[in-house]
């Protein structure tokens, strides 16, 4: 084994190291490419070949595997229980003042405090409906 066929190795070995303390899907195909280049090194002692194999492979790998990746990794948003309430009619029980940071209304048997929608103060006793659910804070709008 020759020297630039072990260095393509350490690289390799290098790379997927690297992979595996991330956990990121950065280099892997970096990894692929080395291992493509060590084999090259195998067959050919020319440097400018083995290179240009390992750019082509790396290239390939992540043009094949990167659709696969982003699809997985896609976080998809979780359904709480707080969701059942957008949309929903609730009533003002404190005027909501987004400035003052004052508001709670009353949706099915259950208070939450409550901003407006457009920033708007929203009186007492107002009829409203759920728009979003920011933390514990219902958006609503009349």
């Amino acid at each position: 084994m020759d020297t630039v066929t072990l260095i393509w190795l350490i690289v390799a070995f290098v790379m997927a190291t690297f992979e595996a303390v991330t956990v990121q899907l950065v280099s892997i195909w970096f990894a692929i490419g080395a291992v493509a280049g060590c084999i090259t090194s195998l067959i050919t002692g020319n440097l400018t070949i083995q290179l240009v194999v390992f750019a082509v492979v790396s290239a390939l790998a992540l043009l094949i595997t990167r659709p696969i990746v982003k699809h997985i990794k896609v976080k998809k948003a979780e359904a709480t229980n707080a969701d059942r309430y957008l949309g929903k009619s609730a009533v003002v029980t404190e005027a909501i003042d987004n400035a003052a940071a004052t508001g709670l209304v009353r949706v099915d048997s259950s208070v939450w405090t409550a901003r407006s929608f457009d920033g708007k103060p929203i009186e007492e006793g107002a009829s409203v409906t759920v728009a979003a659910i920011e933390g514990v804070k219902l958006i609503v709008k009349r």
